[in-house]
This record gives C-alpha cells, structure tokens and sequence, in this order.
C-alpha cells in the first residue's frame, strides 16, 4: 500500500485546514434518572468543544416543559455552557410564557430558540391558545418586548408540512424574522442542495440572519425516518438502502451514519456554510466525531 492511501480524503483534509466552522448542540430533557445520567454524561463529552450554545427542547403541547426548566437553569448554574431553552405557543397564555421567559432572563438564561409548536396529538390540527401568543412570530415580538433575548427560529429547507406553499412559508419566516430573530435554525434533511436552495431563496427574499443548516446524525436510521416522516424531511431511497439489512450490526451501521453526516456536512462547508446546528438525540459519538471532521477539537 503506497503512502497515499494512508492520506484523508480529500474534502475532509481540506476541513481539517480550512477555518473551523461555529457550532451548536441541541439535547432533549430526560424522563428518567437513568435517562438524565445518559444526557450528562454526554453533555460533559461534547462540552469541551466549546460550542456557541446548546438548547433543549420542549415536548409537544409543553409536555416536558418543567424538566426542560430544570435542564436549563442546570446548564445556566452548573458548567460554562451557554443555555438556550425552547418555548412555544402551545397550551400556555401569554402570561404564562412571558413570566418563564421572565425567570430565564433571571437566571441568566438570555437565548430562546422560540418556536409555535405541536398539539399533544401530533394528528390533531394546531390551535392557538385563547389567550396566549398565537404563531412564532408573535412569540418573537413578545419575547423581545420582555428583554433583549437573542433569538433563534425555526425554518424548513424542504417546506413546513403544514404551509400552503413554498413561497406562504417563506413568507412566514420572514414575518419571523422581521419581529426580531437573530438566525434561523433549519429542519434536518439529507439533500445538501435543497438546504443551499433555501438558503438563497431566504437571502433573496430579504431574510439576512444566518441560516444554520441542522444536522442530525443518524444513530438509528429507523427512528430517524420515522422523525422524518412526522416533520415532512424527505428520506431518499439511496439512504434507505444504505441502511437496509443493519439493524443487528450496530458497527457497520455507525461507520455508514458518520460517513452520511460527513459527507453531507462537507458540502455544506464547500458552499461557504460557517455554522452548525447537531440534533445529537442526547448521544454524543457521532456529534462529537463530526466535529472533529470538521477541524473542531478540544483544543482548537
């Protein structure tokens, strides 16, 4: 075997030397003491790459609303992160949200990622609360009403489920940002075209916060596209054979996710995409392997 083939390929040699890219990690609340050691121990795994921030979500309908509470303020008062805490329209009035928005800001907690949210059943169509913040851009006006919070919100490469049309949800993320946002966090895809497509289409249409493409490594490829199937990501039949005939060899099938998510996040970083969003689903291998393909480490 010559010297050569001991060489990275070539993109991913290239984001080794290239400038390191920002990033951010998103964690969702645990339901069980097992399930908060799981989170913790992989929140002290990623922590030391020094990420922008990290959020944790919130459960349809405010679900998990009190232990993603509790995770945050433990981010905010128990490590160096930077806590950012999901909060949408769902199943609270306005006074309700603006007094949580409230006790982040006290607690030292000053990102929101600010989202309208699902009903409880996913089936069931959305209905503002009668008297709470009706869609996302209303929250975003409310919360920067409340203080200077840095904003993030959601936007959809491949179109909300729910819009009416490419350009109606365009249109909705502009309404989004005009009321405040500081950047847009994407949906996870697999066709890095389509995130690029959105991207100059929002830039085109006057949206000029960052776009930050989320990116979801594939720690199971069946539950993955079942999250795909709920949120309208496309799964291409190409993935799906990739995946076919692994679910009893777990290696093979995490050699297979971690190539996906590198390749994808490599054409990203060709097209000029400086920043990061990783669904890490509260598992820190892949994430933390991605990172350091992308020239980020503990020491950098």
């Amino acid at each position: 075997m010559s010297p050569s083939e001991f060489m990275p390929p070539i993109g991913l040699k290239h984001a080794v030397v290239a400038a390191k890219p920002r990033i951010s990690f998103e964690f969702f609340p645990p339901k069980s003491e097992k399930m908060e050691e799981q989170l913790w121990r992989n929140i002290r795994r990623l922590a030391p790459l020094k990420p922008d921030f990290v959020s944790v979500t919130y459960g349809a309908g405010g679900t998990t609303r009190e232990r993603t509470h509790d995770t945050v303020r433990r981010l905010a008062s128990e490590t160096d992160l930077t806590p950012a805490a999901h909060l949408t329209c769902v199943g609270a009035s306005r006074d309700e949200v603006d007094a949580v928005a409230r006790s982040y800001w006290e607690a030292g907690v000053k990102h929101i990622v600010a989202l309208r949210g699902d009903m409880p059943d996913h089936s069931a169509p959305y209905q503002p609360h009668p008297q709470g913040y009706a869609y996302a851009a209303d929250l975003v006006a409310g919360l920067k009403k409340i203080a200077d919070f840095d904003i993030s919100v959601a936007g959809y490469p491949e179109v909300h489920p729910e819009a009416t049309s490419p350009a109606a949800d365009l249109e909705n993320l502009k309404r989004k940002v005009d009321a405040g946002a500081d950047r847009v966090i994407t949906q996870f895809f697999f066709d890095p075209d389509r995130f690029l497509t959105f991207r100059d289409k929002a830039a085109a249409a006057g949206i000029a916060v960052p776009i930050v493409p989320g990116i979801i490594p594939i720690g199971n490829f069946w539950t993955v596209k079942k999250f795909g199937q709920m949120c309208g990501t496309e799964i291409p039949g190409w993935l799906e054979k990739l995946f076919d005939g692994l679910q009893e060899d777990e290696r093979t099938h995490e050699m297979v996710a971690a190539a996906v998510a590198a390749e994808t996040c490599q054409r990203l970083r060709t097209a000029g995409v400086e920043n990061f969003h990783f669904y890490t689903l509260n598992r820190a291998g892949l994430t933390y392997a991605l990172c350091r393909m992308l020239g980020i480490t503990e020491n950098s």
